[in-house]
């Protein structure tokens, strides 16, 4: 199996755009907190994390989002489980999320991206986040507003902790990585 450096190298090499590699990174450290609560493998789920949109660049559209780095993958040796779970992150691929990674990407994917929304428009950027922050932030529906929020909702049911208990978990593993994800005071 390859190992997170080189999940790291090819998601550099497939991702140039500075926001899209902290959307990876974010959702990366998102994972490794549930990886943590769930007792998994952590280094699997940051790879899972990382790798997700890694083909979203050159191929944005549904036709070969997310086929086009799943495809990539299985032929490097990636494990079934974490090219599933990238196939599954997307909604109209029609790939089932029945593994606990892969309903994990799904849960924690659109709501890393908008909790970093969250912290850019906050002085003290991750430090001090509350849900309640968040959740004001989800009614406006002008904010962020390419954030699916159905998706937000449907990947916490799904994951089973209420609303808030999900974001408070998203939240705090952005927060052990905020200096990487440039979200740091």
């Amino acid at each position: 199996m390859p190992s997170y450096d080189d999940a790291r190298t090819l998601f550099h090499a497939w991702t140039q755009d500075d926001s899209l590699r902290r959307h990876g990174y974010a959702v990366e450290a998102a994972m490794a907190a549930y990886a943590r609560r769930f007792a998994q493998d952590e280094e699997l789920w940051r790879m899972t994390g990382l790798l997700h949109d890694m083909d979203y660049e050159r191929h944005p559209d549904p036709e070969e989002h997310p086929y086009v780095g799943v495809q990539t993958l299985r032929a490097q040796g990636y494990p079934p489980d974490l090219c599933d779970a990238i196939l599954a992150h997307a909604p109209y691929t029609g790939a089932l999320r029945e593994t606990l990674l892969a309903k994990t990407l799904f849960a924690v994917d659109e709501l890393a991206g908008f909790i970093t929304a969250v912290a850019l428009v906050r002085p003290t950027r991750l430090e001090g986040m509350k849900v309640k922050s968040v959740t004001k932030k989800l009614k406006d529906k002008r904010f962020a507003a390419g954030v699916d929020r159905d998706h937000i909702r449907e990947g916490a049911e799904a994951l089973g902790p209420p609303l808030d208990v999900h974001i408070k978990r998203v939240i705090e593993g952005l927060q052990t990585e905020a200096e990487r994800l440039g979200l740091e005071e």
